[in-house]
Formats: C-alpha cells, structure tokens, sequence
C-alpha cells in the first residue's frame, strides 16, 4: 500500500479491472508503477498522465510495453479521487473516438449513480 498517496485510485466497477486482467505480465507491472506514480507525485509527466482536449474532463493514463501502446481513459472526482474506466490498446496514431465516447458515458453514469 500507499503511505499518504496524493492522490486516490478507484476502479469505476469492473471496467479497469476486465481489461487489467486480459494484459500480459509486464504491461500489468508497468500499469501498476504508473499507477503508483500519478498516485504519489504532485506533477506526474504528460507522458503518463495527460487531460485529453475536447473532452469533459477525462484523462488519458498512458502505458507502453515495447512496441505495444495501451491507454486508460480516468476522470476526478473531489480533486483528488482519480476514478479508472475504460482501457484499451491503442493500435493507431488517433485515439478512437467510439473510446472516448464511452469514457464520457461512464463518467455521466458514475456521477448520476453518486448523486442518488
């Protein structure tokens, strides 16, 4: 565990996590120390950790493995809750808009289902 992370980790219900447990071991550690990073430092780099423009907030989590380039799509809640949803591996130069798409979706029902 984390002592006094800056930030908080949370798992929006399995969406993270099904994707998480389908990558190959040494995409998974990166995951993990990437995840630790934007957890524990107050300025994590672009390179792993960037607001994508156009969106409502979402955040793009970036991972690569050799050639091989993953991305997990997050958002805040309270400042300082950082909440995962959808990854998937990126296989072109663009982001695929149908991803983002569904980011913004689940950020729309997690706030909707935190709000009843």
């Amino acid at each position: 565990m984390i002592d006094n992370p800056i930030r908080n980790i949370f798992y929006y219900k399995n969406f993270y996590l099904d994707f998480f447990e389908k990558l190959k071991p040494e995409v998974k550690k990166k995951f993990n120390w990437t995840l630790q990073l934007i957890a524990t430092i107050e300025r994590v780099p672009k390179k792993y950790f960037e607001h994508l423009t156009d969106s409502t907030g979402i955040y793009e989590i970036r991972v690569e493995a050799g050639s091989d380039i993953y991305r997990v799509f997050s958002f805040f809640d309270k400042g300082n809750l950082v909440i995962l949803v959808n990854g998937f591996q990126k296989k072109t130069q663009k982001t695929p808009r149908h991803e983002i798409e569904l980011a913004e979706k689940l950020k729309k029902q997690y706030f909707d289902e935190k709000g009843k």
